[in-house]
C-alpha cells in the first residue's frame, strides 16, 4: 500500500520560493499562510464562534490545527440558560453597559460564556494543569486536508492579499532607505504629462514639475533619477522621482569625484536652474589639492561626464570661502568684480563691477546673479562703475540718480552759460575803454605834431638830416 503524499508538501517549497523572489520575509508569508488555512478549516470542519490556529511544518508540509479557548470563572463570564446562550452564540458578541441607578456609576456588563471560546478555571486545571484566568489555552483538533472549493478559495484569496501587503511593506521599507539617493531606471510609460520610471522592483513617477524643461522621455529610455519622497499607499509604495532637484546634481558628483565621496574635497552650496546652468562652491582644508581641478577631471573628463547626464547643463564650479566678499567675487564670475561692500546686518551687499562687465555680471535674465544670491544666501545689489559714483543706492536707484544728475548738469550748463555771457560782456567793454585810451593818446600826439610843425620846428628827423648837411 503506498503511502497518501502530503498535498502541502509541494506548497511549503512554492511559498518559500514566492518569498525569497518578492524579497519577502519567510516567517511572514507561512504566518499568512497559516491563517487562510485556518479560515478555510473553520469555514469546512468548525464552528462559528470557534478560534482556531493552524501550524504548518514549512519543511514537511504537515499540519496541525488547535482551538483556541480563554480561561474564565463567574468573575469573568455570565452564565445563562443554556438554549439561549445557544441562540447568543450565532450572534456577534456584545458588551452592554448598565448604569448603577444607585450611584450614577456606569458599569461593563460581563460577556457571556460561549463553551466554544471558553473553559471553565477548574476544568481547565483538570486538562492543561497549572493556568490562570483569561489564559490561552489549546486543544488540539483533528487533521483535514481535504476543503471545500468555497473554502480553497478563501484561503486563496487570504493569501493572495496579505502577500500582496507583506510585498507592498517590503518595497516600502527597501525604497524608504533609497530615500534621498539616486537610482536607475527605465521610462515604462507616458501618461499625460506624468512619466512612470521603472526602478526594477517598484514603479516611481516623475510629476511634470519634477521634470527638466525641454527633455523628453521615451519609453524604454534609461535615466537617473533623485528619489525625492516615499509614501505608503494601498496600491503600493507611492515613489516621487526628481530631475530638477540640487541633490540630484550633488549625487552626480559624488559619483563622478572621489574626492567628494570621500569627502576630502567638500560640496559646499548648491545652487540650480535645471536644465540651464548651474553653480557649486567647493572647498577642502587638505593641503596641496585643487578643489577645483579635482572636480573638472584631466581634460574635463570627469565635470563633462556630468555635464552629459544632465543633457549638457553648464556648471560652474567655483571656490568657497570664509570671507564672505571673497565668496561673493567668486560666485558672480565670469565676471570681474571691481568691490564688495557686505552688509552683515541686513545680510545684503553692494558689489562693483566695471562698466563693460555689467551685463556679464547680471547673465541673461538675469540668471547668472540669480544663481549667484542662492549660493551666497545674501542679497546682491549689482551696480557698474559709473553707476557707482553715487554712493549706497541699488541698481535701480542709481538709475534714478542718473536721471537726477542729468537734469541737475542741464541746470548748471545754462548758469554757466549766463556766466559766460556776463564776462563776454565785461571783456568787450574792457576792450572798448582800452580802444577810447589808446585813440586819445594817438590824437594827442598828432595835434603836438601839427602844432609844432606850423610852428616851424623841426622833427627830430630833420634835425638829422640838417647836422649830417653841415658836416
Amino acid at each position: 500500500m503506498t503511502e497518501e503524499k502530503n498535498p502541502f508538501s509541494d506548497f511549503t517549497g512554492a511559498i518559500t520560493a514566492l518569498a525569497e523572489e518578492k524579497g519577502l520575509d519567510v516567517e511572514d508569508v507561512m504566518e499568512t499562510v497559516e491563517t487562510a488555512i485556518a479560515a478555510a478549516y473553520k469555514k469546512e470542519y468548525g464552528k462559528r464562534g470557534q478560534s482556531i490556529r493552524a501550524e504548518l511544518n514549512s519543511v514537511s508540509g504537515d499540519m496541525k490545527f488547535f482551538l483556541l479557548k480563554e480561561v474564565a470563572d463567574e468573575s469573568t463570564r455570565e452564565f445563562i440558560d443554556p438554549d439561549a446562550e445557544e441562540k447568543e452564540a450565532e450572534e456577534p458578541e456584545m458588551q452592554d453597559i448598565t448604569t448603577d441607578e444607585n450611584n450614577g456609576v456606569e458599569e461593563e456588563k460581563k460577556p457571556r460564556f460561549n463553551p466554544e471560546r471558553d473553559i471553565m478555571l477548574d476544568e481547565a486545571k483538570e486538562k492543561y494543569g497549572d493556568v490562570e484566568l483569561e489564559q490561552i489555552v489549546e486543544e488540539e483538533l483533528p487533521t483535514y486536508t481535504d476543503f471545500g472549493r468555497v473554502a480553497a478559495q478563501t484561503a486563496k484569496q487570504v493569501i493572495i492579499q496579505r502577500i500582496r501587503e507583506s510585498e507592498r511593506t517590503a518595497m516600502y521599507n527597501e525604497y524608504k532607505e533609497k530615500e534621498g539617493e539616486i537610482v536607475n531606471g527605465t521610462v515604462q510609460r507616458v501618461e499625460g504629462k506624468n512619466v512612470f520610471v521603472d526602478l526594477g522592483k517598484s514603479v516611481g513617477v516623475l510629476f511634470p514639475r519634477e521634470q527638466v524643461r525641454g527633455e523628453r522621455y521615451n519609453p524604454g529610455q534609461r535615466v537617473k533619477v533623485y528619489v525625492e519622497s516615499v509614501e505608503l499607499d494601498p496600491k503600493g509604495p507611492g515613489i516621487k522621482l526628481s530631475r530638477v532637484h540640487p541633490e540630484l546634481l550633488h549625487r552626480l558628483i559624488e559619483l563622478e569625484v572621489p574626492e567628494i565621496f570621500s569627502g576630502t574635497v567638500e560640496l559646499k552650496e548648491i545652487a540650480r536652474e535645471a536644465g540651464s546652468r548651474s553653480k557649486i562652491a567647493v572647498y577642502t582644508e587638505e593641503e596641496g589639492i585643487d578643489p577645483i581641478g579635482s572636480c573638472v577631471g584631466q581634460k574635463g573628463t570627469r565635470i563633462n561626464a556630468i555635464i552629459e547626464e544632465l543633457g549638457g547643463e553648464k556648471v560652474d564650479i567655483i571656490e568657497w570661502s570664509e570671507d564672505k566678499e571673497e565668496f561673493i567675487t567668486a560666485a558672480l564670475s565670469p565676471a570681474k568684480v571691481i568691490s564688495v561692500e557686505f552688509d552683515e546686518e541686513n545680510n545684503k551687499a553692494t558689489v562693483v563691477v566695471p562698466d563693460d562687465q555689467l551685463s556679464l555680471a547680471i547673465g541673461k535674465r538675469g540668471q547668472n546673479v540669480r544663481l549667484a544670491v542662492k549660493l551666497t544666501n545674501c542679497d546682491l545689489d549689482v551696480v557698474s562703475a559709473e553707476e557707482s559714483r553715487v554712493p549706497g543706492e541699488t541698481v535701480s536707484e542709481s538709475t534714478d540718480a542718473e536721471e537726477i544728475d542729468v537734469d541737475e548738469a542741464g541746470e548748471k550748463l545754462k548758469e554757466a552759460e549766463e556766466k559766460l555771457k556776463e564776462m563776454e560782456k565785461d571783456l568787450e567793454s574792457v576792450e572798448v575803454d582800452v580802444d577810447e585810451e589808446e585813440t586819445e593818446e594817438d590824437n594827442e600826439d598828432e595835434k603836438e605834431t601839427e602844432e609844432k610843425e606850423l610852428e616851424g620846428e623841426s622833427s627830430p628827423e630833420d634835425e638829422s638830416k640838417k647836422t649830417k648837411e653841415e658836416k
